[in-house]
């Protein structure tokens, strides 16, 4: 089997053809013989029926008034096997009478007198047809197998009357195969010859025809091979440049978060302590200057501009507070994913008075950190909107690990809305959060209907931001 797989697809060919050949040359042989052999047989029968009727009926005719042959007719059925160029082709002539006897034995002339029961070849005989078949050794009768005949032809023939052509006898016939042989095995080595040099012919024409198919596919073999090659590098290189592109937005997140933190503290140690301090000098000033006159150009008084400056700053300054706790996230470096998004939900409560339920579900300890910053963004804006749009009706967290993703549902039972009414500019904080998700290779999805709640659903990869989180 291994050298048959390591041949060509010619050379298989070849070989297949030239079995084929091989077992259609027998069959067809054999198949013609044996054709042959039936005509022959046939033929044969046929023309022994009518040399019996015609040469040895009339000697047989004393049959029909007594029961065994004639002295005369016996001699002339002697001298007719014996001095014709017949018998050089007959073994034996045997006459059976109706009653299963043998009136006449060429061969042994002892057998004459014995009786033979009915068998199927002498009743059809006896019935009116002619029956001939090959004979082998084996079936021979003994006064036959000391012979050097190793098959004979044996025909069973009725004998007529020649007034009411009713059967008087039956003859058997045996003649040697010798001549039936030959012309079998002649007609099988021609049909032999035949289908060998038209098989022959054929598998030329198609082997030439699959060895130009054999280069063809062996050119486009070597031509896609190469392209499998080059697509093979692409891929590495686009798992190169996708594995490089994770980690730059994972760090690139880290980077931003960084960014907002430095910018909440420049903007709280800068303009914050500013506003606080002019807050603190204008209540100072009020108080000094609550006993002045109208002031220039109004017909309010000093102390009323005062209090008016002093609203103004202090809700200015409320206002950056408010900015600086969404720029800057909590500490969670060092807290686990459960942490994590608990602290998110925590903060919710805290400043919402809505209980939100937590389930975790297969969820892992620990995440990378740009996984944990862009999660708990996700839950403070999505929880953010669920009571701001929804009324904060039945909000909930579900978080399930399974196969390397973490997927995060937030849910609720508020008033709903329809996604595809959306204004592509009017929702920046969906926006926002898909944007965070997807460049972590992530996907993002939002599922609502009016009446019927929201639910956003967000799900990460874990394994290939392992070093970027790192």
């Amino acid at each position: 089997m291994n050298i048959f797989s390591k041949l060509s697809l010619v050379h298989r060919f070849l070989l297949i053809g030239f079995v084929v050949m091989l077992a259609g040359m027998a069959s067809i042989g054999t198949w013609v013989g044996r054709q042959i052999e039936t005509g022959v047989i046939s033929g044969t029968g046929i023309v022994t029926n009518m040399y019996l009727d015609g040469a040895v009926s009339p000697h047989v005719q004393s049959l029909a008034s007594g029961d065994r042959l004639d002295g005369a007719d016996q001699l002339a059925l002697d001298r007719m096997l014996s001095g014709s160029h017949l018998g050089e082709h007959i073994v034996a002539l045997k006459i059976w009478g109706r009653n299963g006897r043998i009136m006449y034995s060429s061969a042994d002339p002892s057998l004459v007198g014995r009786v033979y029961p009915m068998e199927s070849p002498l009743a059809s005989a006896f019935s009116g047809e002619v029956r001939s078949r090959i004979v082998e050794k084996t079936e021979l009768a003994n006064e036959f197998r000391d012979q050097r005949w190793s098959r004979l032809i044996e025909t069973y023939a009725p004998l007529r009357a020649e007034n009411d052509r009713s059967v008087l006898a039956v003859a058997g016939f045996f003649q040697t195969a010798g001549g039936l042989e030959q012309s079998v095995r002649a007609a099988q080595l021609r049909s032999w010859s035949v289908h060998g040099a038209v098989t022959l012919a054929m598998l030329v024409l198609l082997a030439t025809l699959v060895r130009k198919a054999n280069n063809t596919i062996a050119t486009q073999q070597r031509e896609l091979s190469e392209k499998v090659t080059q697509l093979t590098a692409l891929l590495a290189q686009n798992e190169q440049l996708h594995e490089r592109v994770n980690r730059a937005a994972a760090r690139t997140m880290a980077l931003n978060e960084q960014f907002l933190r430095n910018v909440a503290r420049d903007l709280h140690d800068g303009p914050g302590q500013g506003l606080a301090l002019a807050s603190m000098r204008i209540e100072s000033l009020a108080e000094v200057c609550g006993n002045c006159g109208l002031s220039a150009g109004s017909n309010s008084s000093v102390s009323e501009d005062f209090r008016t400056i002093h609203l103004a700053l202090q809700s200015a300054l409320g206002d950056l507070r408010a900015i600086l706790r969404g720029l800057q996230l909590p500490e969670i470096e060092q807290l686990s994913l459960a942490q994590t998004l608990q602290r998110a939900v925590d903060d919710h409560q805290r400043k919402t008075g809505v209980v939100v339920p937590l389930a975790f579900s297969n969820a892992p300890e620990g995440a990378p950190l740009p996984v944990r910053i862009t999660l708990f963004r996700v839950l403070q804006e999505s929880l953010a909107n669920g009571f701001r749009h929804g009324g904060g009706c039945n909000q909930r967290v579900a978080v399930t690990g399974s196969a390397g993703r973490l997927t995060v549902e937030v849910g609720d039972d508020g008033r709903g809305f329809d996604p595809d009414a959306l204004k592509p500019d009017g929702h920046f904080g969906l926006d926002w959060m898909r944007e965070r998700v997807e460049l972590l290779g992530g996907s993002f999805e939002v599922h609502s209907a009016v009446g019927r709640g929201a639910m956003v659903r967000v799900a990460l990869p874990l394994l290939q931001l392992e070093h970027a989180g790192g």
